[in-house]
């Protein structure tokens, strides 16, 4: 038995089983593109989830006591599975989220590397070893021996954009530390990420390691959070749902990667050829639904009418249609959202924005949109799009951007366009972000430098080494020679 029961029809994995929910109920999964329908999960009942979380943490201490070099190995292997099934997964991710075949080919390719890079990692993990007499009224005698070990049961939470590398970025260090993993992908992206669970299971998963629980958010949502065996929660998504959990998961680990309002700052000694590529690559690559997307331009008013004019003409060749026809601005993930972004854009031309670029709407395919004259009063200014309009905030100086900045509700990242690096490292230390690209877009990767955000963008440390540093915990042995 494989995930895929029928042409249409996927399974979870509970077990190492591919399994339905015993009420036959599942929840269909529309494509982008077309709104047809791509493919249909099980819908698990709050009684088949507890049972999937019960077998995890049943397994827990069995696969903590393997050795590291063993899931070290089962990790490398997995990578290679998933590379044998890149044509595959890269077509199910361009089907179920709306990215071209070629960017879910990518994704999946960089996910193997990330895997690969997490398991030679993983064992280099370490403690430390701790002399007493270092403290008043200690002695040499008294030693502390601080270990590493695994939270237990983690509860790994991915979002659609990136259904399998922010899967496999949450479920590898799990894995190599010792945790076992309940698994709940974003509904839409679902089916990519079982087929990366296929490939885990070619490669020699144990039962119970890792379960899979696909449903309702509204009817696993809260149980799965809240249940008294998850010992740790990784979730990327939506500042108000990763509050949300937040809240629920009382008294154990959360790291949370959420939303952003990443600016990028011009100032007016940038290059501005390549401040306006690095622009519009940030800002629209998968048509902006991104979290670390470039989401509005601070740019020094003076340099403002030749940014947006070098802007303008590398959007406008851009081609918009569907990611079946390898277009570079594609459908966004649901209507929905494109009616969300079109409200931001009209709010911004009621409140005088001045309309560079208009991006024609059908349906879910919304076109580039560029707005100038955007003020601190228009809703764009401050609210994350996560689709294909770029705003323009025309500052004075540095000092404005900054200020500006600063009232953003948002800490993902920034970047800053100056051939000033002086400048730069200025302006870095006054921003309330994450990290600070220079010179280049704002971006996750590499996926082993550190990545995180502050404010409403999270709490916690990712990539690859933070990463496996969040799924472990300090357990000390003190002892009295």
């Amino acid at each position: 038995m494989t995930v895929r029961q029928a042409e249409n029809m996927f399974y979870t994995l509970l077990n190492n089983k591919w399994m339905g929910s015993s009420s036959g109920e599942t929840v269909p999964i529309y494509s982008p593109d077309d709104n047809e329908i791509v493919g249909e999960v099980p819908s698990l009942s709050q009684e088949e989830v507890g049972k999937a979380i019960q077998q995890t943490a049943d397994m827990q201490e069995t696969w903590e006591a393997k050795e590291g070099h063993e899931r070290s190995e089962l990790l490398h292997r997995w990578a290679e599975e998933l590379e044998k099934m890149t044509d595959e997964i890269g077509e199910m991710i361009h089907k179920e989220v709306g990215k071209t075949f070629s960017a879910g080919k990518s994704e999946v390719k960089r996910t193997a590397q990330l895997i690969r890079h997490t398991a030679e990692e993983g064992l280099r993990t370490h403690g430390s070893f701790i002399q007493g007499d270092a403290f008043p009224g200690a002695t040499k005698q008294t030693k502390a021996m601080v270990q590493k070990v695994p939270h237990g049961v983690v509860l790994a939470i991915s979002p659609f954009n990136y259904p399998v590398n922010l899967a496999a970025s949450k479920i590898a260090p799990a894995l190599i530390t010792g945790n076992t993993v309940v698994f709940k992908p974003a509904t839409q992206g679902s089916i990519s990420g079982l087929l990366m669970v296929e490939a885990l299971v070619k490669a020699g998963l144990p039962e119970g390691v890792l379960n899979v629980v696909t449903g309702r958010g509204s009817v696993i949502g809260d149980f799965i959070v809240t249940h008294p065996l998850i010992d740790m929660i990784t979730f990327t998504g939506g500042t108000a749902t990763g509050k949300h959990i937040a809240k629920k998961a009382s008294m154990i680990p959360v790291v949370l990667e959420l939303g952003g309002k990443d600016p990028a700052i011009v100032l007016k000694d940038a290059d501005l050829d390549k401040a306006a590529k690095e622009i519009v690559s940030g800002a629209l690559s998968y048509s902006g639904q991104r979290c670390t997307a470039i989401k509005r331009v601070m740019v020094v008013d003076s340099v403002a009418d030749a940014l947006i004019e070098k802007v303008t003409d590398i959007v406008s060749r851009l081609k918009v249609g569907r990611s079946s026809e390898d277009a570079d601005v594609t459908p966004m993930i649901d209507q929905k959202s494109a009616d969300f972004v079109t409200s931001l854009i009209q709010d911004a031309q009621e409140k005088g924005a001045a309309l560079v670029l208009e991006g024609k709407r059908e349906k879910n395919l919304l076109g580039p949109t560029l707005l100038d004259h955007v003020t601190k009063e228009m809703d764009i200014a401050w609210e994350e799009q996560f689709g294909p309009v770029l705003p323009f905030i025309r500052v004075e100086n540095e000092a404005e951007a900054i200020a500006l900045e600063k009232r953003n509700q948002y800490g993902l990242q920034a970047s800053v366009f100056t051939k000033n690096l002086e400048n730069a490292f200025s302006i870095s230390d006054k921003l309330n972000v994450g990290t600070v690209q220079v010179n280049g877009k704002t971006s996750r990767g590499p996926d082993h430098f550190p990545f995180l955000g502050v404010k409403n963008s999270g709490q916690g440390v990712q990539g690859i080494g933070r990463s496996i540093d969040s799924m472990l915990r300090d357990k000390v042995l003190v002892l009295n020679l």
